[in-house]
């Protein structure tokens, strides 16, 4: 199979020639473009992840042998999360080489994070079926670099760090609410207000709703923890 320039170019900078490169072909596929005969990366999706959760977790356990369950999982959580292998998938433009839909392609798809990940996770599986699990362990831990190394003992989801902070004190878990959307379609930046029963609340902006709830979810905890 003859390969465009552009893949070419792009499996360079993943690091990788494929043997198989349909694998790559359809790990690239976005379900808005694929037909019978051009199966979408969704399958190579849920693949993929495994493989990432595979080798973070033998990384990190490898790491560090005194760390506990406990520390281990939210070390594992910030580098397997979506935000994580959208990062990841930027370093590399991805983004670049996806192939999708015309509503999804005028709706700035090349740069949701979701899609992405979701295409990050798909290419890690595509070369793990191409060259076996030591080859895409060595591409993740490369890819993935100085994160595995530095991530924060303490590391956790502030979404999740939040709700863990408002259940210990016996409130409801905190609601995110969409202030406004502004921008293009392409490139919309959300506003989010995080709110906790007791009626603290905190607001944050970003490109991603996800992003934007982090980062509120960040400021209220931040927030809590200062006046404790």
């Amino acid at each position: 199979m003859k390969l465009s320039s552009d893949i070419t170019d792009f499996m360079e900078r993943l690091g990788h020639q494929f043997d198989k490169p349909e694998l790559i072909i359809r790990a690239l596929t976005h379900a808005s473009i694929s037909t019978k005969t051009r199966p979408d990366n969704q399958r190579l999706e849920f693949l993929g992840d495994r493989v990432l959760g595979l080798t973070m977790a033998e990384a990190l356990f490898s790491a560090d042998k005194a760390a506990t369950e406990g520390q281990l999982a939210p070390r594992f959580n910030a580098l397997v999360r979506k935000e994580a292998c959208a990062e990841v998938a930027r370093e590399i433009d991805l983004g670049a080489v996806l192939k999708l839909g015309r509503s999804e392609m005028m709706t700035g798809g090349r740069r949701k994070e979701a899609l992405l990940a979701d295409a990050m996770e798909a290419v890690i599986a595509a070369v793990y079926l191409d060259a076996g699990f030591e080859v895409a362990r060595d591409l993740v831990l490369r890819l993935w670099g100085e994160r595995v190394e530095s991530v924060d003992a303490d590391s956790r989801d502030a979404k999740t760090s939040l709700q863990e902070w408002a259940q210990a004190r016996h409130l409801a878990p905190p609601k995110y609410v969409t202030i406004s959307r502004d921008g293009p379609d392409h490139a919309p930046v959300f506003e989010i207000e995080a709110q906790l029963e007791n009626g603290e609340t905190a607001r944050a902006k970003a490109r991603a709703k996800r992003q934007a709830e982090q980062a509120a979810a960040r400021a209220l905890l931040d927030r809590m923890e200062k006046k404790a």
